[in-house]
C-alpha cells in the first residue's frame, strides 16, 4: 500500500507559482497548487514507504529554488 502525504511549502514571496510548476514534474506527486494562507504550495505526494516518502521531499522537493520550508503531513487511516 502506498504512503500518501500533504507537503505544505511557503516559498520566497513571488515564487509560489514557479515552485507549483515545478513540483509538478516530481515523479510521485500527485497535485501541486497555489494557495494563500500562511502557505503557498499544497502538493499531495505518494511513494512506496515512508522512507522513500522522506528521500523524494528532501532530495527533490526541497531543493527546488525558492522554497524556505516544508511541513509533511502523511496520511493515516483512522477506520
Amino acid at each position: 500500500m502506498p504512503v500518501s502525504a500533504y507537503v505544505l511549502i511557503q516559498t520566497e514571496v513571488g515564487k509560489a507559482a514557479y515552485v507549483a510548476s515545478h513540483v509538478r514534474e516530481i515523479a510521485g506527486v500527485i497535485a501541486s497548487d497555489d494557495v494563500t494562507g500562511p502557505y503557498d504550495v499544497i502538493v499531495r505526494a505518494e511513494a512506496g514507504s515512508v522512507d522513500e516518502l522522506g528521500r523524494m521531499i528532501v532530495s527533490r522537493l526541497q531543493m527546488i529554488e525558492g522554497i524556505t520550508r516544508t511541513l509533511t503531513c502523511p496520511v493515516v487511516n483512522l477506520e
